[in-house]
């Protein structure tokens, strides 16, 4: 068990809990900030968490579904309040509905993580504040205390697991549920490089074009929330080609793009796709939760091989920015 001391001040509407780990620093904050790894210790076991979005940014929104033995889901968001890498995290934690908004009929908890290196490896302070007494004694009441002791004695097992989460790994697709996938590898890039990469049109020409023998002939961006974007690929030498196009729906430059994806000349339902962009060590953590219509339409386009084409593809944009290419 990791914690080291538990202390409640009641004066100050406080709970602080101090843990200790072996890991370095950076290793235990990329825990916290690459969902693949927060949500293998954020709920206890019984009650384990996928985490449908976060955003390590100021401004940003996280929001996860811990569901329980019998099939019974939970849902909660943080608000970001401040981020400080890699020495602390605010957040405003909140109990949520299916759709991640907050439940405002329940309290909210100000928490503050902060991370610090000790002799043997770091420690981890999370101090939770109330608005009032009540609020404090009400959450306690629902084993607040309880469900944290036993979410953290996960995280040890989670930083250990190096390989899972290393920089080298290829893109991997995580099926979260019937409509929606989560895609996500880690880019040998700086977040600014990598958001750039997606937003230059003359620079994704380069890289985004799936296995070898392709080109992009069309690569019309979105700039702007409410615009249109449109890109075509074509077999090196001509032959049929293929394309999307789709609306960019939310911007937050250089971490998070909401955008539409239809196939151009079928008639299929559009998918949403979310895309974020973490700072981790070796680069940067590129995530993106794909929504379906349903889960036939996720199983047919899973098995086109769509992964190892994007694979190919941000290896291929490595390759750039390895070889020094303005990014």
């Amino acid at each position: 068990m990791p914690i080291t001391s538990v202390e409640k001040n009641l004066d100050d509407l406080t709970i602080t809990i101090v843990a200790d780990f072996a890991a370095p620093l950076r290793r235990l904050w990329d825990a916290y900030a690459d969902p693949r790894q927060i949500e293998r210790f954020w709920g206890p076991p019984t009650y384990p968490a996928t985490f449908l979005r976060h955003d390590v940014a100021v401004g940003g929104r996280s929001v996860y579904r811990m569901t329980g033995p019998t099939g019974d889901e939970h849902y909660g968001c943080w608000e970001w309040t401040g981020v400080n890498a890699p020495h602390s995290f605010e957040v405003v934690d909140w109990f949520a509905d299916a759709t991640g908004a907050p439940n405002t009929d329940l309290p909210g908890t100000h928490v503050t993580f902060a991370f610090e290196p000790t002799d043997s490896g770091s420690r981890l302070t999370t101090t939770s504040r109330f608005d009032s007494l009540e609020q404090l004694e009400q959450l306690l009441a629902m084993q607040m205390l309880e469900g944290t002791k036993e979410a953290m004695s996960q995280i040890d097992a989670v930083l250990a697991d190096l390989a899972a989460f290393a920089s080298d790994q290829a893109v991997e697709a995580q099926i979260l549920s019937d409509t929606q996938v989560r895609v996500a590898r880690v880019i040998r890039g700086s977040v600014d490089q990598v958001w750039r990469a997606h937003n230059d049109a003359d620079l994704m020409k380069q890289w985004l074009l799936g296995p070898d023998g392709w080109t992009m002939p069309v690569c019309e961006i979105a700039a702007n929330v409410g615009d249109s974007y449109r890109y075509v690929w074509e077999p090196v030498g001509g032959g049929e080609g293929f394309g999307f196009t789709g609306e960019l729906l939310e911007s937050e430059p250089p971490y998070r793009a909401v955008t539409t994806e239809a196939m151009i000349g079928l008639d299929a339902p559009a998918t949403l796709n979310e895309l974020t962009l973490t700072a981790v060590e070796g680069g940067t953590l590129l995530s993106l939760m794909i929504t379906y219509a349903n889960a036939e339409q996720r199983d047919a386009i899973l098995a086109t091989g769509m992964t190892g084409g994007m694979e190919t593809s941000y290896a291929r944009l490595e390759g750039l920015l390895g070889a020094g290419v303005r990014a």
